[in-house]
């Protein structure tokens, strides 16, 4: 991976493939490797002739781990797209952000309209406008001296995901802790640009994917039939849904 400097924070991205770029978004205590090329979104997009822009966001992967639970707000963290678009001189994209990576998607879109030609929001239905419970568990259990002392199943299996992940357990701990930006939902309301909500039909995390688009002038809604949140991300259906939708928006 190459990195650039955010505003004094080393962010690292990965940029493969040549045609409209992409811009790919991870979820929390995931990274690009593990959410996009491991799970074959880098070879599908690629394959279908595009230029696929995948970054580390701040905390997580390679790139620089920050200790200071301020320095997470996911608008700050849609400025590090932003500056690495930048950095690579490129005008407009095609954005997908999966889980938290869908809500820096959704500050990204309403902030930048200009820079985004359409956005996908997978893994995170209405949660994205009601907010997302246990931030505190899930920052306990990533502190915890171990996993054997995480008792609460949700924070658990983010507890087991992070450090499958080999991710840096404080630096997560102090993202979690961080301002926990609610979506305005007037403000989805807004966005002009074809918008796709993905989630899994299971999914009690991201909440209902449906209920989201309805907030969402002209969004499609994609159900990733069978799906929970950690099983939805490398779906068939889901990348499927994806082509057709980046076939199909003007």
């Amino acid at each position: 991976m190459q990195s650039f400097d955010s505003d004094g924070v080393q962010i690292a991205y990965l940029d493969e493939g040549a045609g409209e770029p992409i811009l790919l978004i991870h979820g929390f205590a995931s990274n690009a490797a593990t959410n996009w090329v491991d799970p074959q979104w880098v070879r599908t997009l690629t394959q279908d002739h595009r230029r696929v822009i995948a970054l580390d966001n701040r905390g997580h992967g390679q790139s620089d781990k920050l200790y200071d639970p301020a320095r997470y707000g996911a608008p700050e963290m849609a400025d590090d797209a932003i500056r690495l678009l930048d950095h690579l001189k490129i005008d407009r994209v095609d954005v997908l952000g999966y889980s938290m990576g869908a809500r820096i998607a959704a500050f990204l879109a309403i902030a930048h309209p200009d820079r985004v030609r359409s956005v996908v929001f997978g893994g995170l239905g209405i949660h994205m406008v009601r907010g997302m419970v246990g931030a505190g568990p899930l920052a306990a259990a990533l502190e915890a001296p171990k996993l054997e002392d995480v008792t609460n199943d949700t924070a658990r299996s983010f507890r087991i995901f992070a450090e499958q992940t080999n991710s840096d357990l404080k630096a997560l701990a102090a993202c979690m802790r961080g301002p926990r930006d609610k979506v305005p939902p007037e403000k989805l309301g807004t966005l002009t640009v074809p918008v796709l909500v993905a989630v899994g039909s299971k999914d009690v995390i991201g909440g209902s994917g449906a209920a989201l688009a309805e907030l969402i002038p002209n969004a499609q809604f994609l159900d990733i039939a069978g799906r929970d949140h950690m099983r939805a991300v490398g779906d068939n259906k889901f990348k499927q849904g994806v082509l057709a939708f980046l076939a199909s928006r003007l």
